[in-house]
C-alpha cells in the first residue's frame, strides 16, 4: 500500500509526517490563492490569518512538493489523520496527475491527493475570497495565531519555493506588499523594486550591489 499527497504551502516547507519519498513538481490546471481562512495556526477567529488553497484554473501550473507515504495501513491511516487534523480548514481531497520538470505531457505519478476548498462562503465557512492585494497584505501582517504570525507564512512559503527552483509571483507581490505595510523595504532608485530582508532570496534581475541588508525575521513552523 502507498499513498502519495501533493504539498502547495506550508507542507513544502514543513511537511510535519515521516515519508518515504519526496518529488518537487507541478499540477496542471490549478493556480495558488490566499482565499482560505486559518483561525487555529496562525489566526484567530476574531483576525483570521490568510493561507494559500489552489483554484481552479486552465492552463495554470502549481510548483510544489509530492510526498509518498510507504509502510502498511497503519502508517498511512496515521499519516493521513494527521494531515485531516493539519488541513481542517480545507474541506476537500482531490486526486491529480502530478508532473516532474522536464515532461509536461505523461504524468509522473497519478492519483495524487491534494487538500483543496470550496470556493463558495455559504458552503464553506473558511472561504475568504479574493481581495485586494493591498487589503489582504494588511491582513497577513496583523494576523498572529498559536503556531506563529501570517506574515511568516508568507516570507517561508516565498523562500521554499525558491529553494526547490520554482519561484511564485503572486507569492512574492504578497511577500513584498507585506513588507511594504510592515515598512521593511528600501527603495532602489533605478528600478524603484522592493527589497527583502536580507534572510530571503532575491529574484534574479536584482543586482546585489544595491542591496541594503534589513535585520533578520523570526520565522515559525506551522
Amino acid at each position: 500500500m502507498v499513498f502519495w499527497v501533493f504539498g502547495y504551502g506550508s507542507l513544502v516547507w514543513n511537511p510535519g509526517f515521516e515519508y518515504d519519498e519526496k518529488v518537487i513538481g507541478f499540477i496542471k490546471d490549478y493556480k495558488r490563492v490566499f482565499d482560505l481562512a486559518c483561525i487555529d495556526h496562525r489566526g484567530t477567529p476574531e483576525n483570521p490569518a490568510r493561507t494559500c488553497t489552489l483554484e481552479r484554473n486552465e492552463g495554470a501550473v502549481c510548483w510544489g512538493a509530492a510526498f509518498c507515504v510507504r509502510g502498511g495501513p497503519q502508517k498511512e491511516k496515521a499519516t493521513m489523520e494527521y494531515l485531516e487534523r493539519r488541513e481542517c480548514e480545507y474541506d476537500q481531497k482531490t486526486l491529480v496527475d502530478f508532473y516532474k520538470e522536464g515532461d509536461t505531457t505523461q504524468p509522473a505519478i497519478t492519483g495524487v491527493i491534494v487538500f483543496t476548498s470550496t470556493p463558495d462562503k455559504e458552503t464553506n465557512k473558511y472561504y475568504l475570497g479574493p481581495a485586494p492585494l493591498e487589503d489582504m497584505a494588511r491582513q497577513i501582517a496583523t494576523a498572529c495565531g498559536p503556531c506563529g504570525n501570517n506574515r511568516d507564512y508568507v516570507f517561508m512559503l516565498e523562500k521554499a519555493m525558491y529553494d526547490i527552483g520554482h519561484e511564485d509571483d503572486m507569492v512574492i507581490e504578497l511577500a513584498n506588499e507585506v513588507r511594504k505595510v510592515l515598512g521593511i523595504f528600501v527603495m532602489i532608485p533605478s528600478g524603484k523594486k522592493l527589497v527583502r530582508p536580507s534572510h530571503m532570496p532575491f529574484k534574479s534581475h536584482i543586482q546585489p550591489r544595491h542591496l541594503h541588508l534589513l535585520p533578520e525575521a523570526v520565522a515559525m513552523d506551522s
